[in-house]
C-alpha cells in the first residue's frame, strides 16, 4: 500500500475528491465547505492531496494565522483540517500528510505551526502544547488540544505571551 502512496500539492480538478474526502472523514460538510471557501478565496498556503492508484484518500491544508501585537510579525500557518477516508485510516497516510506540510512550511520560511487536534496524534511530529509559552488561541478550546512546532529555532520566545488568530473563515466552525 505505501508503495503506491503519493503525496502531491492540490491540483486543478482536484476539488470534488477533496470535497468528499473532508466530508466522509469528519462525518459532515463543515469541513468540506471550509475548504472551498479558503481556496476560492485564494486563503490556502498549502493544499497537500494523499493518492493512491490515481484516488484521493487524504487532505492536509495550511492557513496563514496572526500575532495582531507582536513586533515584528513572524510568519506562522496553522493546520486545518486533515482528513483521511475511513477505509485508508490508520496506515500512517495522515502521518506522511503532516511530515510533508511541514516540510513544505519550513521550505516557505514558515516559522512556526499550530494545530488544534488531538493531544495523543500531533506530538509525534513534534508539536506541544503551545499554553506552557503563554501562546493561547482565539477559540476557547481545552488547553491540551492547542499545540505548537517550532520551524525556527527561538520563535517560542518570540511570540511567547500572545494569542493566535485564525482567519475569520474559521470563525464558528
Amino acid at each position: 500500500m505505501k508503495n503506491n502512496l503519493i503525496i502531491r500539492k492540490e491540483q486543478a480538478g482536484d476539488k470534488e475528491q477533496i470535497y468528499f474526502v473532508n466530508d466522509q472523514a469528519f462525518e459532515g460538510s463543515d469541513e468540506a465547505e471550509l475548504v472551498d471557501e479558503l481556496r476560492e478565496r485564494n486563503k490556502l498556503l498549502i493544499s497537500l492531496v494523499a493518492e493512491i492508484n490515481k484516488k484521493i484518500v487524504g487532505h492536509i491544508a495550511f492557513t496563514e494565522v496572526f500575532i495582531k501585537s507582536a513586533d515584528p510579525l513572524p510568519h506562522g500557518a496553522g493546520l486545518a483540517p486533515m482528513a483521511v477516508l475511513k477505509e485508508y485510516q490508520n496506515r500512517k497516510i495522515g502521518s506522511a500528510l503532516v511530515e510533508e506540510g511541514l516540510r513544505q512550511c519550513e521550505e516557505m520560511g514558515i516559522e512556526y505551526v499550530t494545530v488544534l487536534g488531538y493531544p495523543k496524534y500531533y506530538p509525534r511530529f513534534g508539536f506541544q502544547k503551545a499554553s506552557p509559552y503563554g501562546i493561547h488561541c482565539q477559540y476557547e478550546i481545552p488547553d491540551d488540544m492547542f499545540m505548537i512546532i517550532a520551524l525556527d529555532r527561538g520563535i517560542l520566545k518570540l511570540i511567547a505571551n500572545h494569542t493566535i488568530s485564525y482567519d475569520p473563515l474559521f470563525d464558528g466552525r
